[in-house]
């Protein structure tokens, strides 16, 4: 026999006999003594325990059921924002300002937005202090449970959403979902909803209208100034942008156009 296969099996005889050794000595040992309940006390880590026996409170969903819903909720929020608010109106009528002035770039996007959010915050501010009295505290301080905070909450919502619908499209989706006549106080959310952001766009676009004729009257007139001079190889844009921002700033513009926004709503 080779000396590597000599040693080889010398080797595997002696991990044998060393593991027969170990496993002999386990099944002789005698099991330790259990600590005291102090010691196990004092040496176990900390523990997180969760009682869901809401005994003092009304029945209330589930906290599966609430992490669901809370999840859902954060997911969807920037939807509720858009379209359940004021914010689709100003950020809309925003953005004609900015494409009526010929700058598409100036105020850049995160401008428009954040000053439509905050006109947002500014102009929702009555509805969302009603939602905190009604709903939020209530719910925080254990007197109500999360169904009927969800429902009074959505109440000043809906009285805002109302107030700001057009008819005619409260009308048109009543009979798109199949309802009859049906009173203002019972029109369901799903009807109220697409109603107020029609309603919107068409608000929106109207005053993005009234919005762009005097900056258009100015493209008429140095158009007409060009023409006149001969001068067709002169694009109108670049002569008319200083007299429009003239113009807007002459008539203190931002200032009409958010008092324009806030009194909108009112």
């Amino acid at each position: 026999m080779k000396p590597r296969y000599r040693l080889f099996l010398l080797l595997l005889v002696a991990s044998l006999l060393l593991a027969t050794d170990v496993f002999a000595q386990a099944a002789t040992a005698t099991p330790p003594a259990a600590p005291a309940p102090a010691a196990t006390a004092a040496n176990s880590p900390l523990r997180l325990n969760i009682n869901l026996e809401g005994t003092d409170r009304p029945a209330d969903l589930s906290v599966a059921v609430q992490l669901v819903l809370m999840m859902t909720l954060l997911s969807v929020a920037p939807s509720l924002v858009l379209l359940m608010t004021s914010f689709t109106r100003i950020v809309i009528v925003l953005g004609f300002v900015r494409t009526a002035l010929g700058v598409p770039s100036a105020p850049s996007n995160q401008i428009i937005i954040g000053l439509s959010l905050f006109l947002t915050f500014f102009i929702m501010g009555p509805t969302f202090d009603r939602i905190n009295t009604e709903a939020v505290q209530p719910f925080m301080n254990k007197q109500i449970t999360s169904a009927e905070a969800f429902d009074k909450g959505a109440a000043p919502l809906r009285d805002f959403m109302l107030k700001q619908t057009r008819t005619s499209n409260l009308e048109y989706f009543l009979q798109l979902g199949g309802y009859g006549p049906t009173p203002v106080k019972d029109l369901p959310m799903r009807v109220v909803i697409p109603a107020f952001v029609l309603s919107e766009l068409q608000s929106a676009f109207q005053m993005g209208f009234l919005l762009f004729l005097p900056f258009l009257v100015i493209d008429f007139l140095v158009s007409s100034v060009l023409m006149a001079l001969g001068m067709m190889m002169m694009p109108p844009n670049v002569v008319s942008l200083p007299f429009k921002l003239l113009l807007f700033v002459l008539v203190d513009g931002w200032r009409l156009i958010v008092q324009s926004l806030v009194q909108s709503f009112s």
